[in-house]
């Protein structure tokens, strides 16, 4: 029942956004103290999230021309850190391509101490636009937008595996075949474990106790031996230095900001629950600021390993994000050897199933393209193709979203109609305007009078009609003016108040008067 469900939402969203201070009062208990099911699955969930970020966080510290070691201190930081201040429980933030794309070239020309100033100044302007409200962008996001948003997730996804299944000796395909079939069926006899972690932990000892060669994750780059030092950047402090990373830094926090907000709503879609976009935007900024005073390469919310946590694995509270970000960590330092056999075919199992969990197969059904109108499938095709294209899931969405406006705006200015009444005696007729007047639909409205042929007196009937902006204003004036230039005296009727106050502002003040 709705009134149900309005009591349990807030004991949701106050479990899952606790500080640790909270945490240590014990004031409001979060659900992994009181329940240990949910402790199991928070800490399987981040367990089997820091064995995925492993060979991903090394694989970015390669595009941004950094150390492995750089790309695994950033996971660890952003981890850790939106754990605590973020606004969307159980999301994971880490070292991530669209961040390690950005900052790669002033990394390449200018040194690591000018890519470690730039992650900071990121931070800061996250900070900003997340004060300022840069999240109620979000609700311009069409659904059309959103669902190509996934599908060109779950693409990139599959394709980043991809080159792990190339080039590579024959052992590793039945490996990846029969890691995809554990974590099909090992649910099937128990979802007390996670299967993407039995799959792991049996394909690594099989690999090792039979000899196997096949790449591994101690292949991608050496693990770090011990944890990051906290300090400043080593670039003079001078404005030269900010003209040069400012650039950098405003791309890496859209780009950053973007992603996180987009994968911030997925997840609020498939656990149902709320979270803060604000305080999800200023604490991206702020996990930017810890993680570039800890020599880290910045990094975002990171989509794919959010789907293993919250979608594969189950996880729903900061616990699982915090536990992915520590364990990160003690699997390279302590247990590094161990981690280091895992074989990639494992991972890459992890990944493809990930991929075909997040794709959303319904969107693309015949019997829904049959019912979908042209131009919502169009936009999503349109999301897809320029993700899959630029590899960057921020531009998709901006492209998407724009088209989608595109074709909005061109099926409401069709809705804008003009039909023309005459009274008996011939001496007024009455325009009665229906539908929504803004730049799209008004440039077409001039030519709707017949300015020649009309009697004397004529009434422009608005009370159908909403003005929206100042073209439609400047398209009213037109219309006056070209009566008048007759003799004919022109009377607006009918406008609503929002309208009535755009027109009594901005009429006459377009084109100098008429």
């Amino acid at each position: 029942m709705p009134g149900a469900r309005a009591r349990q939402v807030p004991s949701v969203l106050s479990s899952s956004a606790l500080s640790p201070a909270a945490w240590l009062r014990g004031s409001r208990r979060p659900s992994w103290l009181s329940d240990p099911k949910v402790l199991r699955t928070e800490v399987l969930a981040g367990l089997v999230v820091a064995l995925a970020l492993i060979p991903e966080a090394i694989s970015f510290s390669i595009i941004a021309g950094v150390e492995p070691a750089i790309g695994l201190f950033a996971s660890f930081t952003m981890a850790v850190t939106i754990a605590i201040v973020g606004g969307r429980p159980a999301m994971i933030s880490a070292a991530t391509g669209a961040v390690a794309l950005v900052i790669a070239p002033l990394n390449r020309e200018h040194g690591f101490g000018y890519l470690v100033a730039a992650v900071i100044l990121a931070g800061v302007f996250q900070i900003v636009l997340g004060a300022l409200g840069v999240a109620r962008l979000m609700r311009f996001v069409p659904r059309s937008v959103m669902v190509g948003f996934v599908n060109s997730l779950a693409v990139l996804i599959f394709m980043a595996q991809v080159p792990e299944m190339t080039d590579v000796p024959w052992p590793v395909y039945p490996l990846i075949v029969a890691g995809l079939a554990l974590m099909v069926f090992f649910p099937k006899i128990t979802t007390v474990i996670p299967a993407p972690l039995v799959s792991i932990v049996i394909l690594t000892v099989l690999t090792v106790a039979a000899g196997i060669a096949v790449p591994t994750v101690g292949d991608k780059g050496d693990l770090p031996s011990a944890l990051p030092v906290p300090g400043l950047p080593d670039v003079p402090f001078t404005v030269d230095t900010l003209t040069t990373v400012a650039p950098y830094a405003l791309a890496m926090a859209l780009v950053g900001l973007m992603e996180s907000l987009m994968t911030a709503k997925l997840v609020d879609e498939i656990t149902d629950t709320h979270s803060s976009k604000t305080r999800e935007s200023v604490g991206q900024g702020v996990a930017n600021i810890v993680t570039g005073f800890f020599g880290g390469m910045g990094g975002c919310a990171m989509i794919g390993q959010t789907m293993i946590n919250v979608r594969v694995s189950g996880a729903r509270t900061r616990l699982s994000t915090f536990l992915a970000g520590s364990f990160l960590m003690v699997l390279c330092i302590v247990f590094g050897p161990v981690v280091s056999d895992i074989p990639m075919a494992a991972l890459v199992a992890v990944m493809v199933m990930v991929s075909v969990a997040t794709f959303d197969w319904h969107s693309i059904a015949p019997k829904t393209l049959k019912r979908m109108p042209a131009g919502e499938i169009s936009v999503m095709v349109i999301t897809v193709a320029c993700v899959v294209a630029t590899h960057n899931l921020a531009i998709g969405v901006v492209v998407g979203s724009i088209t989608a406006m595109v074709i909005f705006a061109k099926r409401v200015a069709h809705l804008a109609e003009v039909t023309a009444v005459t009274d008996a005696d011939g001496t007024t007729v009455v325009y009665r305007v229906t539908g929504e007047l803004f730049f799209a639909s008004s440039n077409g409205l001039v030519g709707r009078f017949d300015y020649a042929n009309d009697p004397a007196k004529v009434v422009v009937d608005l009370s159908a009609a909403h003005i929206w902006d100042a073209s439609s204003v400047a398209a009213l004036d037109a219309i006056e003016t070209k009566y008048a230039q007759r003799g004919k005296a022109v009377e607006i009727i009918g406008l609503n108040e929002p309208s009535a106050r755009i027109h009594k502002t901005l009429s006459g003040e377009l084109t100098g008067g008429h």
